[in-house]
């Protein structure tokens, strides 16, 4: 079979054909490397195309892949595993915990809304546009920070927080937006690092430190404050950032969602899933 996409022909094409809410049929080759992602929807009885040309798969995440497009931008592909430990969902944990249907849409949803508010805030994001129906985020090119970081801003103290200072901390104890950096490392469980050692070990800069925490605390109110006007309360957040391959800014990646962030209303935790259809009910 041959196709022609993107100015450049392949042998190999993955095309799908999905019927209103009919499960699609697939019909995949595959030529070592690259991948054409061809995509035919059939609606209404008009034919509908739309063709994406991925030429690597970049990264398999614990809730996301990674693939890279013919155009230089990267898709990501947003899944149903949330994290957690023994099937209790934690956005603190470093494992894959428990599958919920429909997180990855849910998660791209809500992901997008914030995105679209840090946009109208002249906050710089990776973020270009969604596809929510096929749960994939389109998005610029960045580079983590070494083998990637986690920064969370903490309103509460929950989690690993209240593991690591319970002795000084009660549960739920008010936190003034308080910032802390995590490495990325399964094997050490994700350690805390803090601003002097990422210099030293020159996994970032001073000034990145000072540009990513002032992002932090400034999104972290942005979703703080929109969860406030449903009655919501922000109790903790983890967020991602990178340097923007086009101009090395500091930027922030990943997503937001109800996977990476407690919740509460009421003193009652709100789940992922819940979370999206409260935030998004009147959208």
């Amino acid at each position: 079979m041959r196709s022609s996409c993107c100015g450049s022909t392949r042998r190999n094409v993955i095309i799908t054909l999905q019927v209103g809410a009919d499960k699609p049929l697939t019909a995949i080759g595959v030529l070592p490397n690259v991948m054409l992602y061809y995509k035919i929807f059939v609606k209404s009885n008009q034919l509908l195309q739309k063709g994406l040309c991925i030429v690597k798969h970049l990264y398999t995440g614990k809730t996301k892949d990674v693939y890279e497009l013919e155009n230089g931008n990267y898709m990501l592909k947003f899944k149903d595993d949330v994290t957690g430990e023994n099937g209790v969902f934690d956005p603190g944990a470093n494992t894959v915990g428990l599958v919920m249907e429909g997180a990855g849409r849910a998660g791209l949803r809500l992901t997008t809304f914030f995105f679209e508010k840090c946009k109208a805030a002249n906050i710089p994001t990776h973020y270009i546009d969604a596809d929510i129906e096929n749960a994939t985020m389109t998005v610029a090119p960045a580079t983590v920070f070494g083998k990637g970081l986690e920064v969370i801003c903490r309103y509460r103290a929950v989690g690993s927080f209240l593991r690591r200072y319970g002795l000084y901390a009660q549960e739920g104890r008010a936190l003034d937006a308080f910032v802390e950096v995590t490495i990325k490392d399964d094997a050490r469980q994700d350690p805390p690092i803090s601003q002097s050692a990422l210099e030293m070990l020159g996994v970032l800069s001073a000034g990145e430190y000072t540009a990513l925490e002032k992002l932090t605390k400034q999104i972290s109110q942005l979703v703080k404050d929109e969860l406030g006007k449903m009655g919501i309360e922000l109790y903790d957040i983890k967020l991602e950032f990178g340097r923007s391959k086009k101009d090395g800014q500091v930027i922030l990646i990943d997503e937001i969602s109800g996977g990476n962030m407690r919740a509460y209303k009421g003193g009652v935790y709100i789940e992922p899933l819940e979370l999206e259809k409260l935030m998004l009910a009147a959208e």
